[in-house]
């Protein structure tokens, strides 16, 4: 079996989801599936990609050229050096156009970027769910 192979089925196994469900998910047959996880075959650039976009890792990972499955960035904040993922720095980024919501971040700031992280995710997607439920707030209007 391949690098490749084993962290596509470590992965699969650590995410709970049945080869046949996952190949679905990336658009390929089990059987075609299979042999990536077996090493027979390997997946073409876009299949690769589709991979590391479920499981939220890189595809460096996936290949084996990394041991860390995904993408860690460092930022310094209050002088200690923080590592977060792609996705939290895209989150950092945005909280830093709001100066405010760091003020208290002298003791302990990963921990308390990570809760802000944290917190922004929940409002996001609750903004998101209130737009699904409620539309644009105006509801139809009758003649």
């Amino acid at each position: 079996m391949s690098i490749l192979g084993n962290r596509i089925r470590n992965l699969r196994d650590s995410e709970d989801i049945q080869q046949v469900d996952f190949a679905k998910k990336i658009g390929v047959s089990n059987v075609v599936l299979s042999r990536y996880e077996s090493g027979e075959r390997k997946p073409d650039y876009e299949t690769l990609i589709k991979i590391a976009d479920y499981f939220d890792v890189t595809t460096d990972y996936l290949l084996g050229k990394t041991e860390t499955p995904g993408a860690q960035n460092t930022v310094t904040v209050s002088g200690q050096e923080i590592k977060l993922s792609i996705e939290e720095l895209k989150v950092f980024e945005e909280l830093k156009k709001h100066p405010i919501m760091f003020h208290d971040l002298a003791t302990d700031p990963e921990t308390k970027v990570k809760e802000l992280i944290k917190l922004y995710k929940m409002k996001k997607m609750f903004l998101e769910d209130d737009k699904e439920e409620y539309g644009d707030g105006f509801g139809e209007l009758e003649d």
